[in-house]
């Protein structure tokens, strides 16, 4: 079930690390370290491959498994709000061309893309990539970034949307992502930062302690992977690169009746806590990151 314990930090290499947390609220108990040198926090022991897999099957996208996520087809006019306001922005900087989405779930968000761009997509879930190679064909990968099939600067945009925390060896997924980049390309990220006054109050407490993430980052962390592995410039949005209205639409796909708009008043005053940030400190632990080629 558990891989090797590590020895050193899988982002820096230093072996100057301890235990942070270990999470048992899930029916799959786990560690994480910290890394003392670079401040990145990694799931150690890692489970095994099939562990893993065994995660995003079915059950994982209809709420019975123990660790879950939404189906986004059940909700999918209201995320809609989001993918849109998002492609919009990625439209300012990126006109057109070949467009990634890595772990693209059910194909809302290429979908949305498909507007500007050629939708391509990779998905390591048998369960969803069946759904989206209906829509989008041989342009979908059914597998990890690690084996894909594309060639050398294919994109112009590449996307990873709570995605890279997923990853066990998010080194290497950001050098690939480096290496199937376009010239002046996009790669955007969105992730929590580990460093957010949300997380550290929070601590082994906060959500993002799940079983399907294995690497948590923060601001600094992350922007120094992407500058060691050759982006040119990074441009750090908190929370995030579009506005409260499309969050605020979104949400009311779950929503049964008017009570659930008080909803509302949490998820604006959260939005924005997340305009308070300065340097490395920020109130909230949400974050998205555009880095260029």
């Amino acid at each position: 079930m558990y891989r090797e314990k590590r020895e050193c930090c899988p982002l820096c290499g230093s072996a100057d690390i301890k235990e942070k947390y270990r999470i048992e609220r899930y029916s799959l108990h786990f560690n994480t370290d910290v890394c003392m040198s670079c401040g990145f926090i990694f799931m150690n022991p890692l489970f095994d491959d099939n562990t893993i897999k065994s995660f995003y099957s079915q059950d994982y996208y209809n709420g019975k498994a123990d660790y879950s996520y939404i189906d986004e087809r059940s909700i999918k006019k209201y995320s809609g709000y989001v993918w849109d306001s998002r492609v919009k922005v990625i439209h300012k900087y990126i006109k057109s061309g070949n467009f990634l989405d890595v772990g693209c779930s059910f194909g809302g968000f290429l979908e949305a893309a498909s507007k500007y761009y050629t939708p391509y997509g990779i998905e390591m879930s048998e369960y969803s990539c069946a759904h989206v190679k209906e829509l989008f064909g041989e342009r979908i990968h059914c597998g990890t970034l690690e084996d894909n099939p594309f060639k050398e600067k294919s994109f112009s945009v590449i996307t990873m949307i709570e995605l890279i925390e997923h990853l066990d060896d998010p080194v290497s997924a950001i050098r690939e992502c480096y290496r199937l980049m376009a010239e002046g390309g996009l790669l955007l990220i969105q992730t929590a930062n580990m460093n957010g006054k949300q997380a550290k109050d929070l601590g082994r407490d906060y959500e993002y302690y799940m079983p399907g993430h294995l690497s948590y980052f923060s601001r600094r962390n992350l922007i120094m992977l992407l500058k060691n592995s050759g982006f040119r410039e990074v441009k750090v949005f908190q929370p995030v690169e579009f506005g409260l209205l499309p969050k605020l639409l979104k949400s009311r796909g779950s929503f049964r009746n008017l009570s659930d708009y008080k909803a509302w008043l949490r998820i604006a005053s959260y939005h924005l806590k997340s305009k308070i940030h300065f340097g490395d400190f920020a109130l909230t632990s949400s974050m998205v990151v555009y880095a260029f080629k």
